[in-house]
């Protein structure tokens, strides 16, 4: 009897579902291969159930004979096993990013003789509404929040990037792309203080009080379903700290990273040019087991700021710091630099894997961009945040823009390098 293959990647089958598989079973024996989470979350498909569930749930449908694992979006290691007589797919992976997988899947099939088999998508209002669930599920505080930790467990390395407003946050949320027959995309997000204050105009000295950058957050979590990491600045007081910490976990963010300096805030990357004064150790510690008591879940992170290396304090100071700040119950040390090379990074985090193999550590690349992902997952990091790239890029894009149509009396000499609106209209999705 023929093989026939088919990969699912849902929690909720639908009548799509049923109709590939109704078509598969017309040409042989139904596998169908459940995508393992690690490949799930490569695939932009954050699982909401076990991957037991999935199999289980997969086992029970009508027509099919067996479940298997796939723990890759590409379809290598499954043909080589099994060598398909034919792949059941939907026809919806004809363009975009995922057109890279169907190629791979027409290559390998040929070298033995295998055939692609492609249903047409089925499109229907059940059928909407049941994706339209999944994607509020995603959404929902208990399974938003939980998901950097499970990143962290199953990723090389979390790939954050900045997203300030609803719009950012699509574009951070629904960016695919496809190199060496691979998909790649952003882990999850980083709302930072800088951004947020830039983009309403206001100087990044913590002028944006926590009530503005509440709306701010609110908007992103309203369009969107990846983990959230919030710029929270110093902490402010214990007392107001507390209770942002319940605020936060409340909404679903993932975690919140606060920095070791006291009085009126100022940007790292000014350095020792301007005034800033490191906390005491003591002082953030206790701050940090503060907000650790007062949550209420085990999914919220807080995340202790090291700033000893922007203000010239050195690295026993920065080592020192982050073993008391571990201690003091904080999830993760962000150690920050303002040098364009990456030394003394990669000598802190060495120095701090020798001591502690489990903590996550986060950087900010933004002066040292030459050092790459691998490269830093390779001296123990896990979260690297792009914190400010899609507002340094916004900014000289439409200041050029501006002064073309002063300088032409019209818009026609800028429209060439305009996005039409009807591509910008379609990251935002219908209800």
């Amino acid at each position: 009897m023929k093989t026939v293959y088919t990969c699912f990647c849902t929690d909720v089958i639908h009548d799509g579902h049923r109709n590939i598989i109704k078509h598969a079973s017309e040409y042989g024996r139904v596998v169908v291969g459940a995508l393992t989470d690690r490949a799930l979350i490569r695939y932009n498909k954050f699982p909401t159930i076990s991957q037991d569930e999935r199999m289980k749930l997969y086992k029970e449908m009508e027509g099919v004979d067996d479940v298997i694992i796939q723990d890759s979006i590409m379809y290598d290691d499954i043909i080589a096993d099994l060598h398909p007589d034919y792949i059941v797919h939907g026809d919806n992976w004809k363009n975009g990013p995922e057109s890279a997988i169907r190629e791979n899947v027409i290559a390998l099939l040929s070298e033995y003789g295998g055939e692609l088999v492609e249903i047409p998508y089925t499109y229907n209002d059940k059928v909407r509404k049941i994706d339209s669930q999944l994607k509020e599920r995603l959404a929902m505080p208990e399974y938003r929040r939980k998901r950097l930790r499970q990143l962290i467990e199953m990723t090389p390395i979390v790939k954050v990037m900045e997203a300030h407003s609803g719009l950012t946050g699509l574009i951070v949320e629904k960016t695919v792309i496809e190199e060496n027959g691979k998909l790649d995309q952003f882990d999850a997000m980083w709302v930072s203080s800088l951004c947020d204050s830039t983009a309403k105009g206001k100087p990044d000295i913590e002028l944006v009080d926590m009530s503005s950058r509440l709306r701010t957050i609110d908007d992103i979590l309203d369009v969107t379903t990846k983990p959230i990491i919030l710029d929270g600045d110093t902490g402010g007081l214990p007392e107001h700290f507390v209770y942002n910490v319940r605020t936060l976990e409340r909404m679903g963010v993932s975690a919140v990273i606060i920095e070791d300096k006291t009085g009126l805030k100022k940007n790292s990357l000014f350095g020792n040019e301007v005034v800033q004064t490191q906390a005491s150790i003591e002082d953030f510690s206790a701050k940090i087991a503060a907000g650790k008591q007062a949550q209420l879940t085990d999914d919220f992170m807080i995340i202790a700021r090291i700033e000893s290396l922007i203000l010239d304090q050195g690295m026993e100071d920065a080592l020192k710091r982050a073993f008391a700040y571990v201690k003091a119950g904080a999830d993760g040390i962000m150690i920050h630099s303002r040098k364009k090379d990456p030394a003394e990074i990669i000598e802190f985090c060495d120095r701090f894997r020798e001591a502690d193999s489990n903590t996550p550590i986060v950087v900010v690349p933004s002066s040292y961009n030459i050092i790459t992902e691998d490269e830093l997952a390779a001296h123990g990091v896990n979260i690297v945040i792009y914190a400010n790239q899609l507002t340094r890029s916004a900014f000289p894009a439409m200041k050029k823009t501006a002064e073309d149509i002063l300088r032409y009396h019209r818009a026609k000499e800028v429209d060439d390098r305009l996005m039409p609106i009807k591509e910008i209209i379609t990251l935002i999705d219908e209800i």
